[in-house]
């Protein structure tokens, strides 16, 4: 099974042209789900990458069939995982609206998609630490992990039988794809009141429909 992690999406440089770098992890943070990534936890998924001559895909949202540009620099230093990439914006509708929202700041995430080879448990941190780790993708994703929690909280509060605060809910409704202005529609009117017709409508609605099919 693929795992995800987010991070604060660490932007270094983002050019007009599309080209970005950043970081895709970081080492020694103790991130949401008491996960530590180690340092040396990519090496040897970065070496098999390269031994096929290419890297892991820049996906959007992790979604395998929205790719939306390739890496173009990927490695481990002192901090984390260095990534570089390359946004084909002449080429993508969705690769054009990823680098706007990143110029924006209304995308402020990158996530890895990934499989556990080893960790261990840290009872003094309180935290798995990752220590071996197969890479198989890089994600811009709207937000970073902290915030992506809130469709955890809400799925385990109405678990206990709990009314979830509104607040959560519309965070949570965000998280699946709704703007901020269809989320408040949705929180005030209920889900007549989001149209299919509006720009990421549709994929959102069908997002909230397989998140409430999982619940």
């Amino acid at each position: 099974m693929i795992k995800k992690m987010r991070v604060p999406f660490e932007l270094k440089a983002l050019s007009e042209a599309g080209e970005f770098e950043g970081y895709g992890s970081v080492f020694g943070v103790k991130d949401h789900g008491s996960d530590i990534v180690m340092p040396g936890a990519f090496t040897d998924s970065l070496i098999e990458w390269r031994g096929k001559n290419k890297l892991p895909p820049v996906l959007w949202q992790h979604k395998t069939h929205e790719p939306i540009g390739p890496h173009t620099d990927m490695k481990e230093d002192e901090k984390g995982l260095y990534v570089k990439g390359q946004l084909l914006i002449d080429d993508d509708p969705l690769a054009r609206r990823a680098h706007a929202h990143m110029k924006a700041g209304s995308v402020t995430g990158l996530s890895i998609g990934y499989t556990l080879d080893d960790w261990e448990w840290d009872s003094v941190k309180g935290a798995y630490l990752l220590k071996k780790i197969t890479l198989w993708e890089v994600s811009v994703v709207t937000f970073a992990m902290n915030e992506a929690a809130y469709v955890t909280d809400v799925k385990s509060l109405l678990e206990r039988g709990e009314t979830p605060p509104p607040s959560k809910v519309e965070r949570a409704l965000r998280e699946v794809g709704f703007s901020g202005s269809q989320a408040k529609a949705f929180m005030a009117k209920g889900y007549g009141a989001v149209s299919p017709r509006e720009a990421g409508a549709d994929e959102a609605l069908q997002s909230l429909k397989s998140l409430l099919d999982k619940m």
